[in-house]
């Protein structure tokens, strides 16, 4: 049951940023910063974090997952350096994921020798 909760989440998420992709004028990078921030701002609501844990997956995994993460670790930073924590702790806590797409995205790249669209 959780695999079909976590795959009809992730989709209705993945369809409502395809209609928002269709229906508006915005750019898809300005789509990403506003799925980072609401994934933030939800988090900050403490709104974020029960509907992940219901959802999993589905929810953990999308840009709204990563601005919640970015947010805890955030929220962690500050608890436990203070001012500072508020810079270094958004990197702790997404260091993982930032680094497995650099990695992965690198690795695509040599195997699938990309090129420029003409």
């Amino acid at each position: 049951m959780n695999y079909l909760i976590a795959f009809l989440v992730g989709g209705a998420i993945c369809a409502a940023v395809q209609i928002l992709m269709d229906k508006t004028k915005l750019m898809p990078g300005r789509i990403m910063v506003l799925l980072v921030v609401t994934g933030a701002v939800l988090g900050s609501l403490g709104i974020y974090e029960p509907f992940a844990q219901w959802a999993g997956a589905g929810a953990t995994v999308p840009l709204l997952g990563f601005g919640n993460t970015l947010w805890k670790g955030v929220k962690q930073g500050i608890m436990e350096s203070g001012w500072i924590g508020l810079f270094k702790g958004g990197f702790t806590a997404s260091a993982v994921g930032i680094s497995a797409a650099l990695i992965f995205g690198y690795l695509a790249s040599i195997l699938f020798s990309p090129k420029m669209k003409d």
